[in-house]
């Protein structure tokens, strides 16, 4: 049995736990507030503290541990083992030599990886993607993430940036997105875009129940809310997702057209959407995709939920250990 501890690295919180990286089984999983607002050393000693308490109570000697996975929203240098850029973590984290500090005050070798592509590799291994050889992972919440598995390898490209599927461009003359382009996906599908579209639909006085839904407060319209007006038949909330499930639709066929990947997985927290969002996606792909093969690639949703990427970035340890 070989037991790594994965730990997900979030603006507001640290979740970490022990992982078997040959079942994906996770025990003594801990959540902590990660108090970014402190600075990364102190994070750093927190998040070292953590992982030697998950040891003592798993009752384990240290040397059954075979080593540490960290994940973090934003770009890392896994080979450095250095943070370069984490856009919600005060200070933002430029050069930090996380893996080697890590491995200072715990004496456990130190992995680290990009949270999307941590979660992207928990689910080829263990969840949504088992028994496909090259799979793609777009994770939908404020932002668009993605990943790639391909032929069996996580594929991390120059400085790990490949899978950035949230900026993909689906219309060159479209809206500014936070990374500074026009037009990518994410400006059209995320939680964000998807609230954009139900505030405006409620401003515009358009015969919709999200407002009730939302007691009129313009600031409670959410994703969600969203959604179950969308499931209780309001024509404006599907239109919402069919307009957002198009857009991933065109962002994703991109992406069979040029990897052909035989499994899409859809994570993060739009994925509970379900079909409002998966069968659009999926129309798109039949309409707009000529040269793929469409009828042998699966569009699913993620399922190992909040611990793909403690489990994704453990096995990543492991793997690198090898």
């Amino acid at each position: 049995m070989t037991r790594y501890i994965g730990c997900d690295l979030g603006g507001t919180n640290l979740r970490a736990g022990l992982v078997d990286t040959e079942t994906g089984e996770v025990s003594h999983l801990v959540i902590i507030p990660t108090q970014a607002r402190e600075g990364h050393d102190v994070v750093m000693s927190r998040m070292a503290e953590l992982f030697l308490r998950i040891i003592a109570d798993s009752a384990l000697p240290k040397n059954a541990i075979g080593g540490i996975g960290i994940g973090m929203p934003g770009v890392v240098d896994s080979e450095a083992g250095r943070t370069i850029f984490l856009p919600n973590l005060n200070g933002t984290w430029p050069n930090v030599p996380l893996a080697a500090e890590i491995r200072r005050q715990t004496g456990l070798p130190v992995s680290i990886l990009n949270d999307v592509r941590a979660i992207t590799y928990g689910e080829w291994r263990f969840g949504a993607g088992r028994g496909a050889d090259t799979v793609a992972v777009f994770a939908i919440g404020t932002g668009v993430g993605g990943g790639l598995v391909i032929n069996n390898r996580l594929h991390l490209g120059i400085g790990g940036t490949a899978g950035e599927f949230g900026h993909l461009t689906i219309d060159f003359n479209g809206p500014l997105c936070g990374c500074g382009n026009h037009g990518c996906v994410e400006a059209y599908a995320s939680a964000p875009a998807i609230a954009a579209m139900g505030l405006k639909a409620v401003t515009q006085g358009l015969t919709t129940r999200i407002g009730e839904l939302a007691d009129y407060d313009l600031n409670r319209i959410t994703p969600e809310v969203i959604s179950r007006a969308a499931r209780e038949g309001d024509p404006v909330a599907r239109d919402i997702f069919e307009q957002a499930g198009f857009h991933l639709g065109i962002a994703i066929g991109n992406v069979l057209v040029t990897v052909s990947p035989r499994k899409v997985i859809i994570g993060g927290g739009l994925a509970k959407a379900g079909e409002l969002l998966l069968g659009p996606i999926r129309r798109t792909l039949k309409e707009r995709v000529r040269v793929a093969p469409v009828e042998h690639v699966e569009i699913v949703p993620a399922e190992l939920g909040d611990n793909a990427g403690v489990i994704g970035v453990s096995c990543w340890a492991h793997e690198r250990a090898r």
